[in-house]
């Protein structure tokens, strides 16, 4: 019966096999998994979900075997030859293709379509994994997913993502993609495999190459990898150190370096359930990370498409650990946008989230530059920004702070109140100005009526100073008119008191 069916291998041809599947065959013998090349063009990406508009195709490496045929089913064979018949499989599974011509090879890309549906329905029983068909596992995983992505198919602006208008783009290969990944998360997560020999296999090196393919543009792509990333991260504790190190070079490459990569939402997303699994007290290693990492991930241009969990990665520290409010806050105001108000209204609402968890303690130390840059902000000409400032007066929580801490906090916001009150433009933010204005004077009318006696001495000053200003010009002014006019001499053009018509 064996003889039957090894008998349907494909025959190894020398001029139809590709060079990544020899290197494939002659990696087994090693015992290692095959490196692909890597990419080194990363670009950020939006992975909004969206009706296909564009396509890509990862540059597999040209290798169509001839006329290969189907193994045997698995029921037809005994289950004691089901673990080679397996491997067989999976082996033929190593075959790769062109997609970007849906015309070619139809027949062998049904084979092997089908080929992978038996093994993921095999994979999802019940039957213990021999080191060989590991071996094979991963190896076939490897060929078919560590593949290289086209230059010429990626962005190449400096937007950072921010382009509402460029779609994701769609793998033509993703049918069969599809069903490896679902492969490998079955193998994965099955109870039958033995985590310490998978990870001779599932090393280092494949997860590094895991973490390369989330710069992929498909969105479906970069869901199955966080996925299946995030089982390992479980299943292979000894693993768990070095992919929190690998993700953090990514972020720094990032932030520092390039600001384009398609897969830093999902990355997050895998931290996020990573840090509410953090031990307590916290490790050094991990604020370290909160300080390194996800403070300066505030930075780039493209916030606004990882926010929401760089956000939940941000307040799940701060549940383990509220003594690093203050941390956060002081991270924050150093990274404060100044042109962005888009950036800025983000960054008010992480505000407003963590001042909902703060002690008084830790207020007490970031009080004062956190309100002078409200106090800024309520000033803004934007009228979203200048709101949201003022909505912070809105949440009891906060008042209460405030209250607490009103003799520090109503000398810096009331000039900023004053400010709005005699000059901002937006209808809407001046109510909202004379509403926080009555709140201050509720609290402590005579705090109020001081720090308003003390805002108008200054007005007072700033107005006689500028007219001490004007006037000096205005000698300097006429003395220059005064002078006579001589070879090269730099002529003073005073400032007409009539327009001139043009």
């Amino acid at each position: 019966m064996l003889r039957q069916f090894l008998s349907k291998l494909p025959r190894k041809s020398g001029k139809s096999d590709s060079p990544e599947l020899a290197r494939s065959n002659s990696c087994t013998t090693a015992g290692s998994i095959p490196q692909p090349h890597r990419s080194n063009s990363l670009n950020s990406g939006s992975g909004r979900p969206c009706a296909p508009k564009r396509t890509s195709s990862a540059v597999f490496p040209a290798s169509v075997v001839a006329g290969i045929e189907p193994l045997l089913p698995f029921k037809d064979v005994p289950s004691s030859e089901r673990m080679n018949l397996f491997v067989s499989k999976v082996s033929l599974c190593c075959v790769t293709f062109d997609f970007t011509d849906p015309t070619r090879n139809l027949i062998e890309k049904d084979v092997k379509r089908q080929t992978l549906l038996e093994l993921l329905e095999f994979v999802s029983g019940s039957v213990r994994f021999s080191e060989p068909a590991i071996l094979a596992m991963c190896r076939m995983c490897a060929v078919n997913l560590f593949r290289v992505s086209p230059p010429n198919y990626r962005s190449t602006s400096s937007n950072g993502g921010e382009n509402d208008d460029d779609e994701p783009m769609f793998d033509p290969s993703w049918p069969h993609l599809q069903i490896v990944y679902d492969l490998l998360l079955k193998f994965i997560t099955s109870s039958c495999l033995d985590a310490k020999v998978a990870k001779k296999y599932i090393d280092h090196s494949f997860i590094l190459r895991l973490l390369d393919l989330f710069d992929s543009e498909d969105p479906r792509e970069r869901d199955c990898l966080k996925t299946i990333l995030h089982r390992v991260y479980g299943k292979f504790m000894v693993h768990r150190p070095f992919i929190r190190k690998a993700i953090s070079n990514i972020f720094y490459r990032f932030v520092f370096e390039t600001e384009r990569h398609n897969g830093i939402a999902e990355l997050l997303e895998i931290f996020g359930s990573v840090i509410s699994g953090f031990a307590l007290p916290l490790k050094e290693e991990h604020k370290i990370f909160l300080w390194r990492v996800l403070i300066p991930l505030h930075k780039p241009k493209s916030l606004g498409v990882y926010f929401q969990q760089l956000s939940y990665c941000v307040s799940q520290f701060i549940e383990k650990e509220p003594k690093l409010c203050s941390t956060v806050i002081g991270g924050l105001l150093k990274y404060w946008p100044i042109t962005n108000s888009q950036k800025e209204l983000m960054f008010l609402g992480e505000l407003e989230e963590i001042l909902e968890a703060i002690n008084t303690v830790e207020f007490q130390k970031v009080s004062a530059p956190l309100f002078w840059r409200i106090g800024y902000c309520i000033n803004s000409f934007h009228f979203q920004v200048a709101e949201r400032a003022l909505f912070f007066w809105n949440n009891d929580q906060i008042l209460n702070l405030i209250a607490h801490n009103r003799h520090v906090i109503f000398p810096i916001i009331l000039p900023a109140l004053e400010k709005n009150a005699q000059n901002h433009w937006n209808h809407s933010v001046l109510n909202l100005t004379i509403n926080v204005r009555k709140m201050f004077m509720e609290m402590d009318d005579q705090l109020f009526m001081s720090c308003h006696a003390h805002f108008m001495e200054e007005e007072a000053k700033l107005s006689i100073l500028a007219e001490k200003r004007k006037e000096a010009w205005e000698r300097l002014e006429n003395a220059a008119s005064r002078q006579p006019i001589t070879g090269n001499t730099a002529v003073l053009v005073t400032s007409l008191s009539t327009p001139i018509a043009y």
